[in-house]
């Protein structure tokens, strides 16, 4: 299944994900300090539906968030 919505084209997005560890300063401690940052990638919430497309209907890959817009109109 591909993840790129068929509607808005939203697809994955590259991240970090921040490790840190020790007390915050405003809690008496001396301060977060960074351990460890791997990369990690945010997917969309992807669905396959059925659009009324034309005069038929097919399965499409669409984000939660166009349906929830009402961009998808189902059979």
């Amino acid at each position: 299944m591909s993840r790129v919505c068929d509607i808005c084209g939203k697809k994955p997005a590259a991240g970090k994900s921040i490790i840190r560890h020790g007390l915050a300063k405003s809690k008496g401690g001396i301060g977060l300090h960074t351990t460890g940052i791997s990369k990690r990638r945010f997917m969309p919430n992807l669905q396959r539906v059925r659009v009324k497309v034309g005069g038929g209907a097919r399965r499409q890959t669409v984000c939660t968030a166009c349906i929830r817009q009402g961009l998808v109109t189902k059979p």
